[in-house]
């Protein structure tokens, strides 16, 4: 047997009670409608009405989302390529050191950390080296 669908009434501001509103939020916030869908199963008129519910009575954060913006620059170019030398000097310093480890810990315990060099490889790496 279907159900019969109730056709659909516009509410008035004096039918939302606070048992109404708590329904809505907890329908929104488990998941069963979005707040878009309760609004228009329940002709709620109001555009933000279900939200300012939301904020109110939810258990979620329902703030407005803060938009994420590329911060504007204010470092002149001079600034940015001594900022960049710095952290490539710094990533320099972190490379010899952690290869600095992997040459003790081959040596110490017997490892073989480093990836093989095929034929190929070595050959141009013994020429770059050199």
């Amino acid at each position: 047997m279907k159900k019969q669908e109730l056709p659909k009434k516009k509410r008035t501001q004096q039918d939302y009670n606070l048992g109404f509103k708590l329904a809505v939020v907890s329908q929104v916030e488990k998941g069963e409608m979005t707040y878009k869908q309760v609004q228009k199963a329940y002709g709620i008129q109001g555009r933000s009405t279900v939200l300012v519910w939301l904020r109110k009575y939810g258990n979620l954060d329902w703030r407005i989302p803060s938009r994420h913006y590329m911060p504007k620059s204010k470092e002149t170019p001079a600034q940015k390529i001594k900022r960049l030398e710095r952290e490539l000097s710094d990533e320099r310093l972190k490379n010899e050191i952690l290869n600095k480890m992997i040459d003790i810990s081959d040596s110490q315990y017997g490892t073989s950390i480093r990836k093989k060099l095929s034929p190929k490889q070595s050959g141009v790496y013994k020429k770059k080296n050199k």
